[in-house]
């Protein structure tokens, strides 16, 4: 096995970090190893925020319910971005260009390629013996970050990631084993008896680790989760930026 694998076999998240900021090396670093991910038709349709104030990694952090959003190494926010294509347009083209813009394909592409950007940072990250955890809970108030980072019509923030030096490291999260992921040309919808199996894990895993024990399952997570409504101004707020319209 080699490092690279090793790396990624050993990934879990990390939601403590000692209070030594990241180097401009290090986070260009990061950068450029997003950077080089693949990207839907050379589009490179995102942009990655860099939040250095103290005062919006505060208020993130309220938004998010994550003190470690406010007390990392470097904390970064990943955009999809779809105003950067029209910057050098004619307002005629833009024209041209306003249905590709806002349909849902293109906003898919936008996801897709910061979610492989910031994949590629995060190994990047772990590679140099820093530790990360992404951010989803910044859609709790996607307005308010959104203003906070002063996006442009066309652009969205999507999660953030925070990177720093863990204080300590914490048990790896079992997965869903490979038979209940990987399936070979047609989807097995027959898989209880792996859920049960990952339930079963799930269960000691909670009932073993060092810290906040306690008795849950994956499945009954997703129903609990699944069970209320969530985040449901994302909707509103992606259409109102002009994308996902179409």
């Amino acid at each position: 096995m080699n490092q690279t694998i090793e790396t990624l076999l050993q990934h879990r998240s990390i939601r403590s970090f000692t209070e030594e900021r990241l180097t401009q090396e290090q986070i260009h670093t990061i950068v450029d190893a997003a950077q080089m991910a693949s990207t839907s038709s050379y589009m490179q349709a995102y942009t990655i925020m860099g939040v250095t104030d103290e005062k919006k990694k505060a208020e993130l952090a309220e938004i998010t319910g994550q003190d470690y959003v406010q007390n990392n190494g470097h904390l970064f926010i990943f955009c999809a971005d779809m105003y950067r294509h029209q910057v050098k347009a004619t307002d005629l083209q833009k024209q041209d260009m306003i249905q590709n813009i806002e349909n849902t394909e293109h906003l898919l592409v936008s996801a897709i390629d910061a979610t492989l950007a910031a994949q590629n940072g995060a190994i990047a990250a772990e590679s140099m013996g820093l530790g990360m955890c992404y951010i989803g809970s910044i859609r709790n108030n996607i307005q308010r970050v959104d203003e906070l980072l002063k996006l442009p019509q066309h652009v969205i923030p999507l999660f953030g990631m925070v990177v720093g030096y863990p204080k300590s490291k914490p048990e790896q999260k079992p997965r869903i084993p490979r038979k209940g992921i990987y399936f070979e040309n047609e989807y097995n919808k027959e898989q209880y008896h792996t859920l049960d199996q990952f339930d079963d894990m799930i269960r000691a895993y909670y009932e073993n680790r060092s810290n906040n024990t306690r008795k849950d399952t994956w499945t009954e997570q997703m129903i609990r989760r699944f069970s209320n409504p969530m985040r449901m101004d994302v909707t509103t707020h992606v259409h109102n930026k002009g994308l996902n319209k179409r």
